[in-house]
């Protein structure tokens, strides 16, 4: 299927890794030319050797820098004026008991997993509307939609996720850019793996992955963590041509943690 994304230049914040690196890899393979950004340059070589492995006609370029930093935000913004497709992937999650979160906490998580796609939305939505086209994706969490007691502060700003992506949304309507979410459910990226390790107390990753869908995300209809490539798969789509009929939509693909009918 053709998704019509060839020679878009798209931005995926924090694609180094996990779902960040998968969305840019399905990106590459469509056609799209993709900035990969990391926070260093050697997490970015390994990152774009990898993708070029696989594809080898990769179009690639590079950003190393804090994009929840708003002077690393202005310096990517003067390199790269103007982007088609936008995939604000950028997060940090931890679990800590509620009372243990300092108000450092609490301003981190919501510059890095909110302010970032503020921040970059701001630079380059109205270049889209400009042109009439473009795609802006918020990857969000079901965390957003079923609060984690585990870590509160992380659920939080993947609901502020959500309303920030329809509010654009509606300051779209008429044009042909779109604004959408995306709700992973618990899924087996790099921070995930470090995640289980703090939770496992030492235990292999598939018997944890038995008891965690067990006993923490029972609802689960997957009844196992999703791959990065599976995430990547829908967010590849709503970048394309093909979706121009979905916006302003929170689209989860949880494995069925969520329990409702739409």
């Amino acid at each position: 299927m053709d998704l019509k994304i060839s020679d878009k230049l798209a931005l995926v914040s924090g694609s180094s890794k996990g779902i960040g690196l998968a969305v840019a890899t399905g990106l590459a393979r469509e056609g799209a030319r993709v900035i990969l950004n990391g926070r260093s340059a050697a997490s970015l070589t390994k990152a774009q050797a990898g993708i070029l492995a696989g594809h080898p006609g990769a179009r690639l370029e590079t950003f190393a820098g804090d994009l929840a930093d708003p002077v690393d935000v202005a310096r990517l913004v003067e390199r790269f004026p103007a982007v088609d497709l936008l995939v604000n992937n950028l997060g940090i999650f931890e679990p800590k008991p509620f009372e243990l979160i300092p108000d450092a906490d609490w301003q981190r998580f919501f510059d890095v997993n909110v302010m970032s796609g503020v921040r970059l939305s701001r630079a380059y939505l109205p270049g889209m509307k400009q042109k009439n086209w473009g795609r802006i994706l918020f990857i969000s969490s079901e965390s957003g939609v079923q609060i984690p007691s585990e870590m509160i502060h992380y659920g939080l700003t993947k609901t502020a996720q959500l309303a920030l992506s329809r509010g654009l949304a509606e300051t779209c309507a008429g044009t042909g850019v779109t604004v959408n979410a995306v709700l992973p459910g618990p899924t087996r990226s790099d921070g995930v793996e470090e995640f289980v390790q703090q939770l496992s107390g030492g235990k292999p990753f598939a018997e944890f992955e038995k008891e965690f869908f067990q006993r923490v995300r029972p609802s689960s209809l997957l009844q196992r963590f999703a791959t990065p490539e599976e995430v990547a798969n829908l967010v590849v789509y709503l970048c394309s041509e093909l979706s121009t009929a979905t916006n302003g939509s929170a689209l989860r693909v949880d494995g069925g943690t969520v329990r409702s009918c739409i």
